[in-house]
This record gives C-alpha cells, sequence and structure tokens, in this order.
C-alpha cells in the first residue's frame, strides 16, 4: 500500500508510529510492575509517555531507519529497557510473567487504536485527501510496527518479553538455566534476521493479525 510513497514520505509516515509503539511498550512494563509493588521505574521518572525518556539511539532510530531503507520484509525495533526490580515482587518469577507479558498486550491495544485511526480515513473518504491519506497511511504503519513488535517480543528468546513469560512457568532451577542464554540473545535476534529465519517465523502469524486489524480498520 505504501509502494508509491517516496523515502523521505515513508519516514514521515512511519516516524510517530514507531517511536510511540516503542514508548507505549515500555511504560506498559513499568506501569504493571507498579501496581504489582515495584516502583522503580516511577521513582526514575520512567513512567512517562515523552518519547525523549525512553529513546534508544540505536534500537528506537538507526535499527528502524535501516530496516524501512533496506526494505528487509518488516519493521521493529526497541527503547530504553524500563527498570524493574523482581524483588519488589511478592511472586517473583510469576509477577515478572505479568508485567513481561504486559508489553505485547499493549502493542495490540495500540493496534486497534490505529485501525480505529484507519477507518476515520476512510470515513472522511474521497474529496479530503490531505486527511484521510495521511491518517490512513499512519494507521497502516501503526499496525505493523505494533503487531511486528508483539510478535517478536513474544519469541522465547532471552531477554525478550516471550523468555519472561516462559521463566515465570518454568521450575526454579531450569528457569536459571534457561536466562543464561540471555547474553546471546541479541546476536541471535541479529541473525535470524539477516538469514530471514525471524520472516519465515514470523510471516503467518503476522499476515493472519494484520487481516484481522485490517478488517477492523475497514480496508
Amino acid at each position: 500500500m505504501m509502494d508509491n510513497l517516496t523515502l523521505i514520505q515513508r519516514i514521515a509516515v512511519w516516524i510517530l508510529p514507531v517511536i510511540f509503539a516503542i514508548t507505549v511498550h515500555e511504560v506498559a512494563h513499568g506501569w504493571v510492575a507498579k501496581k504489582y509493588g515495584d516502583n522503580t521505574a516511577s521513582s526514575l521518572g520512567r513512567l512517562t509517555l515523552n518519547p525523549i525518556k525512553h529513546i534508544d539511539l540505536f534500537g528506537t532510530i538507526i535499527l528502524p531507519g535501516l530496516l524501512l531503507i533496506t526494505g528487509t520484509g518488516f519493521i521493529f525495533g526497541w527503547a530504553k529497557p524500563v527498570p524493574v526490580d523482581p524483588r519488589n515482587f511478592k511472586n517473583p518469577l510469576q509477577d515478572m510473567a505479568i508485567v513481561a507479558l504486559a508489553g505485547p498486550v499493549s502493542n495490540l491495544l495500540m493496534a486497534v487504536f490505529w485501525a480505529l485511526i484507519i477507518r476515520l480515513g476512510v470515513t472522511i473518504g474521497a474529496g479530503n485527501e490531505a486527511i484521510s491519506h495521511p491518517l490512513i497511511y499512519s494507521g497502516v504503519a501503526g499496525i505493523s510496527i505494533n503487531l511486528v513488535l508483539a510478535l517478536i517480543n513474544l519469541l522465547p528468546i532471552p531477554p525478550l518479553d516471550g523468555s519472561r513469560i516462559l521463566t515465570g512457568i518454568l521450575p526454579t532451577y531450569w528457569a536459571r538455566q534457561y536466562n543464561r542464554l540471555e547474553r546471546y540473545g541479541f546476536i541471535i535476534l541479529i541473525i535470524l534476521l539477516y538469514t530471514k529465519v525471524l520472516n519465515v517465523l514470523l510471516e503467518y502469524p503476522l499476515f493472519i493479525a494484520q487481516k484481522l486489524f485490517f478488517s477492523i480498520a475497514g480496508l
């Protein structure tokens, strides 16, 4: 749908959806952590939607920009992780799993928001392209980035959210052994990305999810 846009137009369309998808994802972790007794993020002023507080130069700007320019198939990134101290939880492993799940859930909720933005653009319709087209294009980008972030973060690769969720299910001994993979997690993810294995893993679930959310959007 965005093939007819110039590179500058694509950047303009993607920049806000990407920044806020990543920002809200991290804030969701901190907000749920606070509900479960950990005020670390709150005390450090990280429970804010101000992107400046969360932007990671590489993960929020450089990597998504490179993926957009090179056309690898999808765009993703990350912000500075919101600090969470599991020692403040009553049930550290289980509560941390819920805190981890909050990130992908927030992305799904944002995908609903962007679907409604598209529906608004479609409703405005012909004759008002200066308003409707930016809404529709931004909505498509918003759905895409949020679904990709939700799916990638649910992968059971430490330190992604899926690994925290799995850790909450595993027996304590195996959870500790499993989390030793965290030092290699970023390397594993980059290898999966550039060998196109990540595309294969996510292609079908992403197709199904996009179909659902674009139907909500009225496309």
